[in-house]
């Protein structure tokens, strides 16, 4: 439809989905399967982000086989032991404490890759960082969409980049980009986890936007 228009009803309605979306860990996913219908809405809506030249750099592999995510798991665990000596003492306590992945209690994960163009990308040639953004727009796209079907989306980020190509047999010029963990939950939170753990807090966005330079 050309010149498609939309009211104060859609825009309360996609503010209302992005306030709902939720970084979702193990202990919130269900059994419940993910319907390969569903699994195609959501690839279908990572298809229609914005990417630099239009070119579509991403690339995605299902993974549902309980060994291929044993091997993920033990990469995650691995990652993690390191991780929490980044944090003072009291925050590794509890950094102990919190749920970081559901590799194994989500029916599906999906490895998310950017696979940069063999040819030149208009709009890229001064800022070749701009193809991996275009594929963290599709992520977005993937983890809203998601919501809408009241199915949640966790992304695992403690992992080695390079031992996830290894167990997923990744071509070399592919670059690993993000897992998720996809399905239906027990509960969706009221806010953040993090938040609710206190974490982190929001920040307000006064505190973080400049007019004309910093």
């Amino acid at each position: 439809m050309n010149n498609q228009q939309f009211d104060n009803i859609d825009q309360l309605a996609l503010e209302k989905i992005m306030r709902a979306r939720r970084d979702v860990r193990g202990n919130r996913f269900s059994n419940t399967p993910v319907s390969q219908t569903d699994i195609d809405k959501i690839l279908n809506a990572a298809s229609l982000a914005p990417s630099v030249g239009f070119s579509q750099p991403w690339e995605f592999v299902i993974i549902d086989k309980p060994t291929i995510k044993e091997q993920i798991l033990t990469n995650f665990n691995k990652v993690n032991k390191k991780a929490k000596h980044q944090f003072s003492e009291s925050k590794q306590e509890e950094y102990a404490k919190l749920t970081l992945e559901g590799i194994q209690q989500s029916p599906v994960n999906i490895a998310v890759f950017y696979r940069p163009s063999k040819l030149p990308v208009l709009g890229q040639y001064s800022m070749q960082e701009t193809g991996r953004y275009s594929v963290i727009c599709a992520i977005q796209n993937m983890w809203l969409m998601a919501r809408t079907l009241n199915i949640g989306i966790g992304w695992v980020s403690i992992l080695d980049p390079q031992e996830v190509k290894n167990t997923l047999n990744a071509p070399c010029e592919a670059e690993f980009i993000a897992y998720l963990c996809v399905g239906h939950v027990t509960e969706f939170l009221d806010k953040p986890e993090l938040e609710k753990l206190n974490w982190k807090t929001r920040k307000p966005i006064e505190s973080v936007t400049y007019n004309n330079s910093y």
